[in-house]
């Protein structure tokens, strides 16, 4: 059994004795490895002699193999006693399991309609004093075998899972991620996402993380179908965009920003049971923001393209706001982070609103093929210099990259050319192959950068290939790299157990508070699909896991986008 198969008694004891039984379906010439997951590092584990172990990640992980040969043959029940020496009035919940490379922690969908396997028995239960965890949902694409399986498709799946961990509002009842609960029900514009280990819902890069996702569903939804996961994605958009929308409460009025930041961030614990203020920050005619009603409308007008097919009367809704929203955001001009000061202390829009106004033009093009808006993009693209990012603050060498793709103009094919050969060739790199732009969300910086020269590329408006460079950096991130590490939750063997997050450090019941934060022990809840911010330096041992450490691992809505839709890029070419 998973899911709290080794949960203590309530009388604390130094070891939990118990055994793994497995039925293999098909025969082995050796036993596969087996790799057990725990909520807390335990001290030790032993096996019988036949077999071997080996811990890491401060013991939370376990690996058991085979030590010599040990054929297995199919349908033959085999069963491995165990004993977990456990820390000090520590209570290890066994969390993840997997065998042949497979997970068998899972919750199981639905069986397609295939013969029915010989029945499998269980071991029998640990007895406990404590509830259960709620199954945690599955972490693989559609077993379906018409699925694409490989890891850039398990890697969308992950990251689709991370997005509902972040729904703030009414869970709906297909809500994958069982320990979250419906939160902020109160708030004057419910629904929305969750910024990053917080629950300040900042429109600004709320918006922005759904342009760059909205982008790789627009141009790769190939690759979210073979993955099976184009329904699950165009729910991750319709989340915000819903939000984004409700928030749009008047012509020249616009709903930036939910919660206060030093007031939500002096509170550790579940969405759930906050109480505190949260209160309401807006843009109008008085109080511009050009680049955040800029910034939300490119999110809808790439919202529309993404729903035209499906949904065309909730598209046609999406491009409404978006048109009305690129006109507040046009006429009536301002950095939104003046007018919603508590914005400035953690998304300041640095950059100011042209590359916004550029950016929420170019989609409005592509959505509606009116070249009032081509023409805006275009006079305005002369203006954003040149960028050697793309992020939830810059959009200038997005703007390039689509121009040189809508235009086929060679001044746009050499802005784009100039960013990505800059970036993935002459920006400092770590040793293995990281290019380090910036400190704060170093992965997210690469990920966004690796997404638009992949699109560059395919497009043919680059003279230099980079596509292995920038190929490189989502590899990177999926543990190609001296440690063997993922820095997507979830992925492989080895990743991040102690993200600075709260709902996911809360345990199922009990107190979650600051103490909580100080721990050192894992992250009850595994936060599936969050991408960390890594390493702070052109130094791969820069990296820290540490709950304490808000700059490596932190995890945001916006980390995740452009890697998504470059994991849609790599399922759909290849």
């Amino acid at each position: 059994q998973c899911s709290g198969a080794f949960l203590q008694p309530k009388k604390i004891s130094k070891f939990i004795k118990g055994k793994i039984q497995v039925m293999p379906a098909e025969n082995h010439a050796t036993f596969p490895d087996m790799i057990l997951a725990f909520s807390e590092p335990i001290k030790k584990m032993t096996v019988p002699k036949n077999f071997k172990v080996e811990c890491s990640n401060e013991n939370a992980f376990c690996t058991v193999s085979a030590n010599g040969p040990n054929a297995l043959k199919r349908n033959s029940l085999v069963a491995i006693p165990i004993t977990i020496f456990v820390n000090k009035k520590s209570k290890p919940l066994l969390v993840g399991m997997k065998w042949n490379g497979k997970d068998v922690c899972e919750t199981k969908p639905e069986p397609h309609p295939d013969p029915k396997p010989e029945p499998t028995p269980e071991p029998e239960p640990e007895p406990t004093s404590e509830p259960e965890p709620e199954p945690e949902p599955t972490s693989k694409p559609d077993p379906n075998p018409e699925c694409d399986n490989s890891r850039y498709a398990k890697a969308i799946h992950l990251s689709l899972l991370f997005y509902e961990a972040q729904r703030s509002g009414k869970l709906p009842a297909n809500q994958r991620v069982k320990w979250r609960k419906d939160s902020a029900l109160d708030d004057e514009i419910p629904g929305g996402y969750y910024d990053a280990g917080d629950y300040v819902k900042f429109g600004f890069p709320m918006a922005a993380t759904i342009t760059m996702a909205g982008w790789g569903g627009v141009d790769y939804k190939k690759g979210f179908v073979k993955a099976c996961e184009w329904e699950n994605y165009k729910s991750m958009i319709k989340w915000a965009t819903d939000y984004f929308i409700a928030a749009h409460t008047g012509p020249n009025e616009f709903v930036g920003q939910i919660g206060k930041g030093d007031i939500d961030h002096a509170y550790w614990g579940r969405p759930e049971d906050m109480r505190m203020h949260r209160p309401v920050y807006r843009i109008t005619a008085q109080r511009p923001g050009s680049d955040l009603a800029a910034e939300t409308a490119a999110a809808l007008a790439a919202a529309s393209l993404i729903f035209k097919k499906d949904n065309p009367s909730y598209a046609a809704k999406c491009l409404k706001h978006a048109k009305e929203l690129y006109n507040f955001a046009d006429k009536y001009r301002g950095v939104y982070s003046n007018s919603i000061p508590d914005a400035a202390i953690y998304y300041k829009s640095w950059s100011g609103y042209n590359d916004e106004l550029a950016w929420g033009a170019v989609w409005l093009y592509r959505a509606t093929q009116n070249k009032m808006y081509l023409n805006k993009a275009e006079q305005l693209s002369n203006s954003l210099g040149s960028p050697e990012e793309l992020s939830w603050d810059n959009k200038g060498s997005g703007v390039q990259v689509l121009l040189a793709a809508i235009t086929g103009k060679q001044v746009y094919k050499d802005r784009a050319n100039q960013f990505c050969t800059t970036v993935l060739t002459q920006k400092p790199k770590t040793q293995d192959g990281l290019v380090f732009i910036q400190q704060w969300g170093s992965l997210r910086h690469a990920s966004n950068v690796a997404f638009a020269c992949l699109f560059a590329h395919d497009k043919g408006l680059l003279a230099n290939d980079v596509s292995a460079q920038a190929k490189r950096q989502i590899d990177y991130i999926l543990g190609d790299n001296s440690k063997k590490f993922s820095f997507l939750i979830g992925y492989g063997d080895r990743y991040p157990l102690k993200p600075h997050h709260r709902s996911s450090s809360c345990p199922l019941t009990g107190t979650c508070d600051w103490n909580t934060s100080n721990s050192q022990a894992p992250n009850p809840q595994i936060l599936k699909g969050a991408l960390v911010g890594g390493p702070k330096s052109a130094d791969d041992n820069s990296y820290v896991d540490s709950r304490q450490d808000y700059v490596t691992n932190e995890v945001t809505t916006d980390y995740n986008a452009g890697f998504q839709s470059a994991a849609a890029f790599l399922v759909a070419t290849q």
